[in-house]
Protein backbone atom coordinates (compact mmCIF):
# COMPACT_ATOMS: atom_id res chain seq x y z
CA UNK A 1 0.00 0.00 0.00
CA UNK A 2 1.37 3.42 -0.91
CA UNK A 3 2.40 5.87 1.79
CA UNK A 4 0.13 8.55 0.39
CA UNK A 5 -2.85 6.22 0.55
CA UNK A 6 -2.12 5.32 4.17
CA UNK A 7 -1.69 8.99 5.06
CA UNK A 8 -5.03 9.72 3.44
CA UNK A 9 -6.72 6.94 5.41
CA UNK A 10 -5.29 8.12 8.74
CA UNK A 11 -6.06 11.79 8.15
CA UNK A 12 -9.47 11.02 6.67
CA UNK A 13 -10.55 9.11 9.76
CA UNK A 14 -9.52 11.93 12.07
CA UNK A 15 -11.11 14.59 9.92
CA UNK A 16 -14.38 12.68 9.65
CA UNK A 17 -14.62 12.76 13.45
CA UNK A 18 -13.86 16.47 13.36
CA UNK A 19 -16.59 17.06 10.80
CA UNK A 20 -19.10 15.11 12.89
CA UNK A 21 -18.17 17.07 16.01
CA UNK A 22 -18.41 20.38 14.18
CA UNK A 23 -21.85 19.57 12.81
CA UNK A 24 -23.12 18.46 16.22
CA UNK A 25 -21.62 21.55 17.85
CA UNK A 26 -23.22 23.88 15.33
CA UNK A 27 -26.58 22.18 15.80
CA UNK A 28 -26.40 22.51 19.59
CA UNK A 29 -25.25 26.13 19.35
CA UNK A 30 -28.11 27.00 17.01
CA UNK A 31 -30.58 25.22 19.28
CA UNK A 32 -29.38 27.10 22.35
CA UNK A 33 -29.38 30.49 20.60
CA UNK A 34 -32.84 31.34 21.91
CA UNK A 35 -31.78 30.71 25.52
CA UNK A 36 -28.56 32.68 25.02
CA UNK A 37 -30.55 35.65 23.72
CA UNK A 38 -31.95 36.21 27.22
CA UNK A 39 -28.41 36.37 28.65
CA UNK A 40 -26.91 38.79 26.12
CA UNK A 41 -27.85 42.40 25.53
CA UNK A 42 -27.30 44.04 22.17
CA UNK A 43 -25.41 41.07 20.69
CA UNK A 44 -26.73 38.74 18.02
CA UNK A 45 -26.78 35.11 19.12
CA UNK A 46 -26.46 33.75 15.58
CA UNK A 47 -23.46 35.42 13.99
CA UNK A 48 -22.67 33.83 10.60
CA UNK A 49 -19.01 34.83 10.76
CA UNK A 50 -18.53 33.11 14.11
CA UNK A 51 -20.54 30.07 13.05
CA UNK A 52 -18.22 29.73 10.05
CA UNK A 53 -14.89 30.72 11.62
CA UNK A 54 -14.98 28.41 14.64
CA UNK A 55 -15.39 25.13 12.70
CA UNK A 56 -12.75 26.24 10.20
CA UNK A 57 -10.32 27.02 13.02
CA UNK A 58 -10.94 23.69 14.74
CA UNK A 59 -10.67 21.94 11.37
CA UNK A 60 -7.21 23.41 10.78
CA UNK A 61 -6.09 22.44 14.28
CA UNK A 62 -7.48 18.91 13.84
CA UNK A 63 -5.79 18.59 10.45
CA UNK A 64 -2.43 19.45 11.99
CA UNK A 65 -3.14 17.07 14.87
CA UNK A 66 -3.82 14.27 12.36
CA UNK A 67 -1.09 14.91 9.80
CA UNK A 68 1.92 15.33 12.10
CA UNK A 69 1.62 11.99 13.95
CA UNK A 70 0.56 10.15 10.78
CA UNK A 71 3.64 11.34 8.90
CA UNK A 72 5.84 10.43 11.84
CA UNK A 73 4.31 6.94 12.02
CA UNK A 74 4.69 6.40 8.29
CA UNK A 75 8.38 7.31 8.49
CA UNK A 76 9.05 4.32 10.76
CA UNK A 77 10.00 0.91 9.44
CA UNK A 78 7.14 -1.40 10.48
CA UNK A 79 9.42 -4.41 11.06
CA UNK A 80 11.81 -2.41 13.24
CA UNK A 81 8.90 -0.91 15.20
CA UNK A 82 7.46 -4.37 15.88
CA UNK A 83 10.81 -5.81 16.91
CA UNK A 84 11.45 -3.01 19.41
CA UNK A 85 8.27 -3.94 21.29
Amino acid sequence: MARGHLLGLLVGEGMSLTLLGSLLGLAVAAALAHWERSLLYGVSTIDPLTFAAVPVFFGVVALAACVVPARRALALDPVAALRSE
